[in-house]
C-alpha cells in the first residue's frame, strides 16, 4: 500500500516490525517530509497577512517548493523501503551452482546500488529544505519562526540518517566508479548543512526579539 494511503500510525507499526523495509532511509525521508511541511506551514502563516505584504510572493514561491519537495519526499520513502526489499530479496536467492552465484551477484549489485541512490537523493532533496527554512526564517511570520527552525534542525537529521544507509551500502557495493559519484554527491549534500542550520537559528533569534 502506497504511504498516502496509510495512516501515520500503519507505518509506524510497519517501521517498528521485524521488516527490514521500512528502515533507516526511509525513515529519514519521513522525516525530511515533516520538516518540509513545517516549512509549508511558516509560508501559510505568512501569506496574506498585511503585515508580510512585502514577502508574501515570495512565501507563495516558498511554499509552492516545499510542497513539491513534500510529495518528492514521500516517494524517496517509498522507494527507499522498495529497494531494501529488492536487497533482502537477492540475498535470499539461491547460490548452489556457479550459474545462480553469478545470477545471485549480480541482483545484488544492481539491488544495491538502488539501496545507495535513493538514499542519495534523500539527502539531496532534505538539504533543499534547509535552504527553505532558512529563507522562510528570513521573511515568515515571526510568531511560527521556532518552527522554521524546527524544520532546519529535522532536516538535517535527514540528510544525517541517509548518509548512514549510504555509507553502509557502499561497502558492499563493487562498482567503484559509481560508489565514488554516490559518495561524491553525498557529501556535497552534507556540505555545510550545521552552518546554514546556525544561520537560521541566528536569524530566528535575531527576528523574535525585535520589536
Amino acid at each position: 500500500m502506497a504511504i498516502e494511503e496509510q495512516t501515520l500510525g500503519a507505518w509506524l507499526d510497519a517501521l517498528a516490525s521485524e521488516d527490514p523495509a521500512p528502515g533507516g532511509g526511509a525513515a529519514a525521508a519521513m522525516c525530511a517530509t515533516l520538516a518540509a511541511a513545517l516549512v509549508s506551514m511558516v509560508a501559510h502563516f505568512t501569506i496574506g497577512r498585511k503585515r508580510y505584504a512585502d514577502v508574501d510572493a515570495h512565501a507563495r514561491e516558498l511554499l509552492t517548493s516545499s510542497e513539491q519537495t513534500r510529495s518528492m519526499l514521500l516517494q524517496l520513502a517509498e522507494a527507499d523501503a522498495e529497494a531494501y526489499g529488492m536487497v533482502a530479496l537477492a540475498y535470499r536467492l539461491p547460490k548452489g551452482t556457479e550459474e545462480e552465484v553469478e545470477r545471485r551477484h549480480n541482483a545484488l549489485q544492481g539491488a544495491l546500488t538502488q539501496a545507495t541512490e535513493v538514499p542519495v537523493m534523500i539527502a539531496e532533496v532534505a538539504r533543499q529544505v534547509v535552504q527553505m527554512a532558512n529563507l522562510i526564517a528570513k521573511i515568515g511570520n515571526r510568531t511560527v519562526l521556532t518552527d522554521a527552525g524546527a524544520a532546519s534542525f529535522m532536516a538535517m537529521a535527514a540528510i544525517s540518517a541517509a548518509g548512514l544507509n549510504v555509507q553502509v551500502n557502499l561497502r558492499e557495493l563493487h562498482d567503484e566508479v559509481r560508489g565514488h559519484a554516490l559518495q561524491k554527491r553525498l557529501t556535497a549534500a552534507m556540505d555545510g548543512v550545521g552552518e546554514l542550520t546556525n544561520e537560521t537559528l541566528q536569524f530566528i533569534a535575531a527576528r523574535m526579539s525585535e520589536k
